[in-house]
């Protein structure tokens, strides 16, 4: 799954076209790596996600195209939440 849309589907970011313009300023990385909004998604993988003064990080756990809000959070597991200083 591209990764702008399993961060929409997850509801770790509320709109796709968001998810899209962080990935393409790089401060999003998949396993260490930088990721553009197209990059595959696998399960397993583990995102770097920065937003503003805070470093989220997460491991996908699943993958479906859509989920209710209830379930959102079943695809992913957080590693670390961190404030960047």
């Amino acid at each position: 799954m591209r990764l702008d849309k399993y961060l929409k589907v997850s509801r770790l970011i509320k709109r796709r076209t968001v998810a899209k313009e962080i990935a393409d300023k790089g401060r999003i990385t998949i396993n260490g790596k930088v990721a553009k909004s197209s990059s595959d998604v696998n399960i397993g993988d583990e995102l770097n996600l920065q937003f503003g003064n805070k470093t989220l990080v997460v491991k996908v756990t699943r993958i479906v195209e859509t989920t209710k809000k209830a379930d959102a959070e079943e695809m992913y597991t957080v590693v670390s939440d961190t404030p960047r200083g």
